[in-house]
């Protein structure tokens, strides 16, 4: 890890740190936020790039600098977000390239493209590492995780996880582990949409109207999963807290155990982690 006496130093930088984004879309956009509203990076030290002006916009409204210039990201800034769409990178690392230095340290958020296609597109040297996150990242909720290359140390590993860790929880993994995040945490806020809108609506079905079912449903999962992460508890012993012999919560959860509930979202998270080891190999 990193000594202590490293982290005033830190974090003096970061408010002086010259943020660039190759790329505009939502995922960028939820990570600004984040950081803006942390108050981890001055508004106007953002610099952000996209062919068009639609989402650059919405950039510009939180008082950020924006351009149709990659090359301009790069010779402005010292941390360099690509986020852009996974098919388009490999023209963007070509044009960029020259301008890569030593000084920059280059995070990918793009889904599908490994450090090393990273490193091999990028100058000799170049500190790459590569995140991972998610929607939730927009409202602070994130789980992000991240891995870095073999020319990032942990001066860079640190500077990344004290940023992020304004956008949510933020993890540093083996590399290997990116495509099972994405079918568990990427992908997997869709699973819990459903399932909320799936509670609220057996509500509905017993007569709650559907806007406070909804409200009561998404609280529920919420403090479910702050007694999960404030307790460090096992789920099933958490679960287990709530099942009074012969009473209500045994009996429903006999009706999820009957619709193999476990199993189907098993499943839901392996065919999303095989879809995104899938489209890497494209």
């Amino acid at each position: 890890g990193v000594a202590l006496g490293a982290w005033p130093r830190l974090a003096m930088e970061e408010s002086e740190l010259l943020v660039g984004f190759v790329g505009a879309g939502r995922m960028a956009g939820g990570l600004i936020r984040g950081l803006l509203q942390a108050g981890k990076v001055p508004a106007s030290n953002v610099l952000a790039s996209a062919p068009s002006d639609r989402n650059l916009e919405a950039w510009r409204e939180l008082g950020c600098r924006t351009t149709h210039c990659n090359l301009e990201v790069v010779y402005r800034s010292t941390l360099v977000f690509l986020a852009t769409k996974p098919h388009i990178l490999p023209g963007v690392l070509e044009e960029i390239r020259p301008a890569v230095g030593s000084q920059h340290i280059v995070v990918s958020l793009v889904a599908g493209v490994t450090i090393q296609t990273l490193q091999r597109l990028l100058p000799p040297g170049t500190k790459v590492l590569r995140i991972m996150p998610n929607l939730p990242c927009v409202v602070q909720a994130g789980a992000m995780v991240f891995s870095r290359g073999s020319n990032a140390g942990d001066e860079e590993a640190a500077l990344l996880k004290s940023l992020l860790s304004s956008c949510g929880l933020c993890e540093e993994v083996p590399e290997s582990y990116i495509n099972i995040h994405t079918g568990l945490s990427g992908s997997g806020v869709a699973y819990v949409y459903l399932f909320a809108e799936a509670l609220a609506e057996g509500a509905v079905k017993m007569g709650m109207p559907g806007a406070l079912a909804s409200r009561i449903a998404a609280q529920t999962l919420l403090g479910a999963a702050k007694m999960l992460l404030e307790t460090g508890e096992h789920p099933a012993k958490l679960r287990g807290d709530v099942c009074t012999p012969g009473g209500t919560t045994i009996y429903a959860l006999h009706q999820l155990e009957k619709g193999a509930l476990r199993a189907t979202v098993m499943n839901a998270v392996e065919a999303a982690t095989n879809r995104a080891c899938d489209m890497a190999k494209d």
